[in-house]
């Protein structure tokens, strides 16, 4: 049987079972095709920042897991990179994601949350996800890109099969990715022919003016923008609000308090963060990790989940602690491939949760067992139904 058998249905307490047991397992990868798990902190947290673990699939042997199967114009993006490519390609969208930058989203991501919460009405019942928490970003992320708004309707069913494919439409994923890039096709094309105040625009003078990008850097880039803006902040609206649900202790003291909400983001990240696995990487040599020798070009998955709940960095790993140090936890990454858009991640969720303490104090969950996305690789909820009243006075 494979070691990490039931990861599905309780990651958490498999992670903690194979961390306990031994640093990195031989294991299978989404795809059921061999690769190495490492779990424990210090191999994972030094594995992201390796440069001897590419992640260029050209370097990956043959028949070990690849991750998702994307076509050139989708796969020629940074979680595919190694420098130099990674490094100048980065460099390109890089500023649009800087903390000064996103704090000049912040009054309009506001202004986003709060027509969002309007749309609720003053006392209810409502899925957070599909009414807040996916709603938000997706609307952030296409502003800041220029897609139109009538083209983000069908993008989370889009990501759903890709992300957390559903095993009755096993050409679900296929079709979203055919979907996707007639998606940014027309999309590069409108704005070729009518450049606007975007980013998306800006890049495209970027590569229709010299000869830094690509046509399918252009749209990979785009498709990983659109696709990772979103959907991790999704998972992170959704999990922080569960968190405080489920924890009144913890709510009560953030709602004394709201300027401990940054703080707060970081505890959720690493408590139950978006993203279970970091992008598989290839060693380019043999290597040693936790004392296991890996050979070259077999893949490795590190697990930030379980990273971010090894006791040895964070004691009494498995507790909601929003007064804890949650310095180096490792939610959005490490190394060159931190996730570049962490700061509005982070402002989103800030202002998202602000927004709905706020406005709602007698919020409660509308059920007794939330569901959790069938993932390996994202952590997220189906749903999150809640109860809900404004201020009264």
């Amino acid at each position: 049987m494979d070691p990490a058998h039931g990861l599905l249905e309780d990651p958490h307490g498999v992670y903690r079972r194979l961390r306990e047991s031994a640093p990195v397992h031989r294991t299978a990868g989404p795809d059921g095709s061999p690769a190495w798990l490492v779990t424990r902190y210090e191999d994972v947290r030094a594995a992201l920042a390796d440069p001897r673990l590419s992640l260029d699939k050209a370097n990956a042997r043959e028949g070990s897991y690849r991750g998702l199967s994307l076509p050139p114009a989708l796969d020629a993006n940074l979680l595919n990179m190694d420098p130099p490519d990674h490094t100048r390609i980065r460099r390109l969208v890089a500023r649009a994601f800087t903390t000064r930058r996103v704090e000049h989203l912040r009054a309009p991501i506001r202004r986003t949350a709060d027509r969002l919460l309007d749309a609720l009405g003053p006392h209810g019942t409502a899925d957070l996800i599909a009414a807040y928490a996916a709603p938000l970003p997706i609307t952030v992320i296409c502003a800041l890109l220029g897609v139109p708004d009538d083209h983000r309707r069908d993008f989370r069913a889009w990501t759903d099969a890709l992300v957390a494919p559903d095993p009755a439409r096993p050409a679900a994923a296929k079709e979203a990715v055919v979907a996707m890039l007639g998606f940014f096709t027309d999309l590069i094309a409108a704005k070729r022919a009518e450049p606007a105040d975007d980013l998306l625009s800006d890049l495209i003078a970027v590569r229709d003016e010299g000869d830094r990008l690509t046509e399918d850097e252009l749209m990979s880039l785009a498709f990983l923008i659109l696709f990772a803006g979103y959907e991790n902040t999704v998972q992170l609206i959704g999990n922080a609000v569960l968190g405080l649900l489920e924890h009144p202790e913890q709510l009560a003291a953030l709602r004394t308090d709201p300027a401990r909400i940054p703080a707060a983001v970081e505890e959720f990240a690493r408590h139950e963060g978006p993203v279970l696995l970091a992008i598989r990487r290839f060693p380019t040599e043999d290597m040693t990790i936790g004392g296991v020798t890996v050979p070259a070009g077999e893949t490795v998955l590190l697990s930030l989940a379980a990273a971010n709940r090894d006791p040895a960095r964070f004691p009494d790993p498995d507790r909601l602690d929003l007064g804890r140090d949650t310095s180096g936890h490792l939610a959005l990454g490490h190394g060159i491939h931190h996730c570049l858009g962490a700061p509005l991640a982070r402002a989103e969720t800030e202002i998202a949760l602000a927004a709905l303490l706020e406005r709602f104090p007698d919020l409660a969950l509308a059920t007794d067992a939330p569901r959790w996305r069938p993932s390996l690789r994202a952590r997220g909820l189906v749903a999150l139904p809640v109860t809900y009243a404004e201020k009264t006075s």
